[in-house]
């Protein structure tokens, strides 16, 4: 299966005379588009093959229903008043756009030299990307929605998977709810496992749908951490970085890990 074919499979599942398709041979993406609100989204095929090589058409019926959530929900008129409980922050890479397809500034922090952070309005099966016109439309700041949205994330549930490699410990969260990487941001928790953890902290956030924690003991535990972090955000939904990250003192400093070897970004 390579990236032709996936394109090809998916726009036969999502066959509609009101979207358009384009696919990037070059960036390996496939954009899908509603000709009437010239909005839409973009799909990183290389992480949809990964998925299918594993789940066969299950991994193709998630994108599918993935894209039939999100473009249905752009049709619709989303208020943030009422809605405090359902703005929460998602992590995104520092290449994702900083403006809607109509030139609208969407709503973001600075994070790390990797990462950036977006603020979004959940919507059930879907979200929408706060952008600064909503923010005027309803004459919201900022800064309110940033600190909502941070109370948020520090309530979700925080279910901790644990795994031990060659005498290094990792503990993954993994609740699929689309706020996973989000929990990167909960710093009482971030706290809790620092106090856990015995070796070096790092973490990894490959995907949206998934936070890495390692406790790291020896060399080889850098190395099982690279692997890992590669190996996931080659089949996220949602890619955000291949890197990991060092925690100490409540800050993250981006590592690059070769082999045995591994030096800060």
């Amino acid at each position: 299966m390579d990236s032709k074919q996936m394109y090809e499979q998916i726009k036969k599942k999502l066959a509609r005379n009101d979207w358009t398709f384009q696919f990037d041979r070059k960036k390996d993406t496939l954009r899908i588009e509603d000709k009437k609100t010239k909005k839409g989204v973009t799909i990183s095929l290389p992480g949809v093959i990964a998925k299918w090589h594993e789940q066969k058409d299950e991994a193709v019926d998630e994108i599918v229903y993935y894209v039939e959530q999100a473009l249905n929900t752009m049709h619709e008129n989303h208020t943030l008043s009422g809605k405090e409980k359902d703005i929460y922050p998602v992590i995104r890479s520092t290449s994702f756009p900083t403006e809607t397809k109509e030139g609208i500034p969407l709503l973001y922090d600075d994070h790390t030299a990797e990462t950036r952070i977006y603020y979004a309005l959940d919507l059930g099966n879907a979200y929408r990307l706060i952008d600064k016109k909503m923010l005027e439309q309803e004459q919201w700041n900022e800064e309110r929605i940033k600190e909502i949205a941070r109370f948020n994330v520090r309530s979700l549930d925080v279910n901790v998977k644990e795994d031990k490699v060659a005498g290094n410990t990792f503990y993954f969260v993994n609740t699929n709810d689309g706020y996973d990487a989000s929990r990167i941001l909960n710093e009482p928790f971030l706290a809790k496992m620092r106090k856990k953890i015995t070796g070096t902290m790092a973490l990894a956030v490959p995907h949206q749908d998934v936070l890495i924690i390692a406790d790291l003991q020896n060399e080889a535990g850098y190395d099982v951490l690279a692997q890992m972090t590669m190996s996931f955000f080659a089949s996220g939904r949602v890619p955000i970085t291949a890197l990991s990250f060092l925690y100490e003192d409540g800050e993250l400093e981006p590592i690059f890990i070769l082999g045995k070897n591994y030096r800060k970004k």
